[in-house]
């Protein structure tokens, strides 16, 4: 979230349709990526940088927003969703990218994981795909090339 949170304008790239969520010198555990922008994303952006009153993306009165644990939970407890934060919008993407069929290399780089075996272990279970070639391995009704029925 600090990521986001920390978004200036000078890092959105309209041009070549790409944020880069990495602060120049910062040195950091985790991973941050450089991530593409969709249509939609980006017409979301340019009209929100019109209006902007700061360098940050994200902002509030002018100014950076610290913190939204509180508002999140907020609008989680509206919307019955206890435990909403904002993890559970990068789960979410990254759930609806498994299950678009995207390589958990990718999804792995999009998320700013240094290695797939994260991304793995956590999202794999999500890809309808996962586990198709073992299953039509096992599949004994289908001929395989070279057999005959």
């Amino acid at each position: 979230m600090s990521a986001v949170l920390e978004l200036t304008w000078d890092r959105v790239d309209f041009d070549r349709c790409q944020i880069n969520l990495r602060n120049a010198g910062e040195k950091t555990r985790k991973g941050r990526a450089t991530i593409p922008i969709n249509d939609g994303l980006q017409d979301v952006l340019l009209a929100a940088q019109k209006g902007a009153l700061s360098d940050h993306v994200i902002e509030l009165a002018g100014g950076p927003v610290k913190s939204i644990r509180k508002r999140l939970s907020a609008v989680g407890q509206r919307a019955d969703i206890p435990d909403l934060g904002a993890h559970t919008f990068r789960h979410t993407a990254a759930v609806h990218l498994a299950e678009g069929g995207v390589p958990m290399s990718e999804i792995a780089q999009f998320l700013g994981h240094s290695n797939t075996a994260t991304t793995e272990r956590v999202y794999a279970r999500y890809s309808p795909a996962h586990l198709r070639k073992a299953a039509k391995i096992l599949d004994f009704t289908t001929p395989k090339k070279g057999q005959n029925k």
